[in-house]
């Protein structure tokens, strides 16, 4: 698939679609306070820059927001659920992996992990310990050449977060970024890729609703660095199937 980068001014732009269900800030106070348009509002306004293309896409729209038109536009997808996994539809699911596979990026946040889209793209349970506590959360840049690790500190804390702990019941990731550690002692792989087909993934943990995470200029340098990488690229479709000989037999 080529990128669908839009032109803007002689740059090159990646359209991002940010997903969100949009049910907590409707129906919690405390969520609303923090994110009064919404986790996907806040988002967008904090990751735009030259060369990002953003709208957002909630779960009470029509097909979610995520019709053919749209996903067939997204180079990258962001993905926050919690409340209403099991409310997705199941072909909108399909579609967003087939579009996966042929080359859109996916980064999957935060409670995102149990998503009937990242379930199946890993294919096991995906589940983990967790603690609803507001402690401390530092994370550790492990992988600091990599892309996404891009003017990151060595390390950063959060002060108040949900704890996630192993075992984080995930395949192998393909690298591993960023590693977590809780006040409360537990550790836990926060940024994780995978390539299925031709598309890339990124899993990073932060993001618990009740917590002003993604107005941290850290975590949303990482997800600005993960839209990045996860863009597509400009490499031939495979062919596959039956395939006659490029030399003579």
């Amino acid at each position: 698939m080529d990128p669908l980068r839009t032109k803007l001014g002689g740059i090159s732009m990646i359209n991002v679609t940010i997903w969100n269900e949009y049910l907590h800030e409707k129906r919690d106070e405390t969520v609303k306070e923090i994110y009064p348009e919404g986790i996907h509002a806040a988002l967008k306004k904090g990751l735009q820059s030259n060369d990002l293309n953003i709208r957002t896409a909630t779960l009470e729209e029509a097909e979610h927001g995520l019709s053919e038109e749209v996903l067939n536009s997204t180079d990258v997808l962001v993905w926050w659920g919690h409340l209403a996994h099991g409310d997705v539809e199941d072909y909108i699911v399909e579609r967003v992996h087939q579009r996966v596979m042929d080359g859109m990026g996916l980064i999957v946040l935060h409670s995102g992990h149990f998503s009937k889209i990242f379930k199946k793209l890993m294919g096991t349970g995906c589940d983990l310990k967790w603690r609803e506590a507001g402690e401390k959360e530092r994370i550790w840049v492990v992988n600091p050449a990599h892309p996404i690790a891009q003017g990151l500190p060595e390390h950063f804390e959060l002060e108040h977060e949900e704890m996630y702990g192993e075992h984080f019941d995930i395949p192998a990731p393909d690298e591993l970024i960023l590693v977590s550690w809780f006040q409360g002692g537990e550790v836990f792989r926060s940024g994780c890729t995978f390539t299925r087909g031709q598309g890339k993934i990124f899993y990073f943990r932060p993001g618990h609703e009740t917590h002003p995470t993604y107005y941290n200029e850290n975590v949303l340098k990482v997800i600005g660095n993960g839209i990045k990488w996860a863009a597509p690229t400009l490499s031939a479709k495979p062919v596959r199937g039956n395939a006659q000989p490029l030399e003579q037999l």
